[in-house]
């Protein structure tokens, strides 16, 4: 090779794809664009999640449905037995003390009477309703025929209700916030379930020495 004259270099694969293509491209992601999409995955995840979301309450609102719905087939055999009438402990001052009739003879699965959406922990299996906290307020003096309310999440108090007035927590702090402030599901006597905002969907009247009881 003659002094002077240009050393000539094999061009490299990504000049040759550019000169090919008229563009530098590149491929995959960097480790900063990695970085950022975990990131919003985690945000993303975390919203959802948290217990104070409203998708994460209503996801937990179909749960307390679930277990509601599991309380009612005790309430229903034990109505069976005493003449189409829901448990009734005289002097009773909690949901606990009524509901403890069903425990451990006609459930012993005491994790349904504590809601998902709670911070309440639930009882041994078969134990004493009595001795623990539960999660539901209980309409107690009814039965099967009554077309009324039998069950509740718990309430802002233990009074009658109009259409309108409030029943469950608005703040997301206690009373009656087991689902914060997206209002809470009623049991009826006829078993179906009903969800509720905050504000009472309906009226819950309470007659004929009938008392409600919150945990």
């Amino acid at each position: 090779m003659r002094r002077g004259q240009a050393i000539m270099r094999r061009p490299s694969y990504e000049a040759r794809r550019e000169g090919r293509t008229g563009c530098r491209c590149r491929y995959g992601f960097s480790m900063l664009e990695l970085l950022v999409t975990v990131a919003i995955i985690l945000i993303l995840t975390t919203l959802y999640w948290s217990p104070n979301s409203g998708s994460r309450q209503r996801s937990l609102q179909t749960a307390c449905q679930k277990s509601l719905q599991k309380v009612y087939i005790a309430l229903d055999v034990y109505a069976n037995d005493w003449g189409g009438r829901f448990p009734n402990v005289r002097g009773a001052h909690t949901s606990g003390e009524a509901l403890d009739l069903l425990v451990p003879k006609y459930t012993s699965d005491t994790a349904s009477f504590i809601c998902p959406g709670s911070h309440d922990s639930e009882p041994p299996p078969g134990s004493s309703l009595a001795k623990h906290n539960v999660s539901y307020a209980y309409y107690m003096g009814r039965g099967v025929s009554d077309q009324q309310v039998v069950m509740s999440d718990k309430q802002v108090d233990t009074k009658a209700k109009e259409a309108g007035q409030q029943v469950f927590s608005t703040t997301g702090k206690p009373p009656g916030n087991n689902h914060r402030k997206y209002g809470g599901n009623f049991l009826f006597c006829d078993g179906h379930v009903e969800l509720s905002p905050a504000a009472a969907a309906f009226s819950l009247p309470l007659t004929n020495g009938e008392v409600l009881l919150n945990p």
